[in-house]
């Protein structure tokens, strides 16, 4: 007969096989939309010349060589130069680093805070949803530039502003979404059985609740990068995100609207990253939606 403690390894092997079976079954899917694996390998082609870009570039980009200012796309500078001298592919390549870490850093704040709050939320229902959604209601009467704008003006400008102003601003969407996924799962049998068994709610929120809840905040999750990337790029416009001489695309972008008729490829080329980056990652949220949610999925 089996001990308690070897039936007890024997289901979390059975639980691991299950995981990783589902996991692959999710991939498999995945490979087979087109679309999104397009948006994947676009960020993937970002996230590696991103890394290897001191390798391959010869520029500085933050060194100015005023005698090359506003030079025109060539061999020796394929985007050209901007206003400073600055070779504009390397700051764009430079500059994928912080736009990408601050879409990440963004996303996580919002994930960290809104996931908890929604599913706690979700799950006690009663006043504490009350409180929570009117929080909430607050937050969406804002439009996303406007919260964030207010944010950075109270914070100040700076990267970790940014992220935290971003971060706050895509959290309400988190909260809605894990809530509604909690009000549905918190009626399955199985929460019941936890409950009757005994099983704390901390427990049963944290163990059983959020984790069948995950599926659309991970498509979510997906769909926010996009919208951090492009809001961040907007304060940057605005002079209000990352501060000059940081290449991130949204400050290239300030920096080049004077200069729009005189040399636009300085602000051509680093709004095409920004709309292949939100492309990109709207591509695969859409992938992972169909992915991780058989009954879209046609055999």
């Amino acid at each position: 007969m089996l001990t308690s403690t070897q039936e007890s390894a024997s289901t979390s092997s059975e639980r691991t096989a299950r995981e990783e079976s589902q996991l692959a079954e999710v991939w498999r899917r995945l490979r087979r939309h087109r679309a999104a694996m397009l948006g994947l390998a676009v960020l993937v082609l970002f996230a590696v010349l991103a890394t290897i870009v001191q390798f391959v570039s010869p520029y500085d980009p933050l060194k100015q060589v005023l005698k090359d200012a506003l030079l025109e796309p060539s061999l020796t500078h394929p985007f050209g130069t901007d206003y400073l001298g600055r070779d504009i592919l390397t700051r764009m390549l430079y500059g994928s680093r912080y736009s990408l870490s601050i879409g990440f850093g963004a996303v996580a704040i919002g994930l960290a805070i809104g996931v908890p709050v929604g599913s706690i939320s979700g799950y006690y229902g009663g006043w504490v949803d009350l409180i929570v959604q009117r929080f909430v209601d607050i937050l969406l009467s804002f439009p996303g530039i406007l919260l964030a704008l207010s944010l950075v003006a109270t914070l100040g400008v700076g990267i970790e502003n940014v992220v935290l102003s971003v971060g706050i601003s895509s959290m309400p969407n988190f909260i809605r979404l894990t809530r509604a996924s909690t009000l549905s799962i918190r009626e399955m049998a199985y929460v019941e059985a936890a409950r009757c068994l005994g099983a704390s709610n901390p427990r049963i929120i944290f163990v059983h609740v959020l984790r069948n809840a995950l599926a659309p905040v991970i498509v979510q999750a997906t769909l926010s990068l996009g919208s951090a990337i492009l809001l961040a790029a907007g304060l940057g416009f605005l002079g209000l995100g990352v501060q000059p001489p940081t290449p991130e695309w949204g400050t290239m972008l300030g920096e080049g609207k004077d200069y729009i008729f005189a040399s636009p490829n300085m602000i051509t080329f680093p709004g095409l990253a920004v709309f292949l980056a939100v492309l990109a990652f709207n591509l695969l949220g859409d992938g992972l939606r169909d992915a991780l949610d058989p009954r879209l999925h046609r055999r």
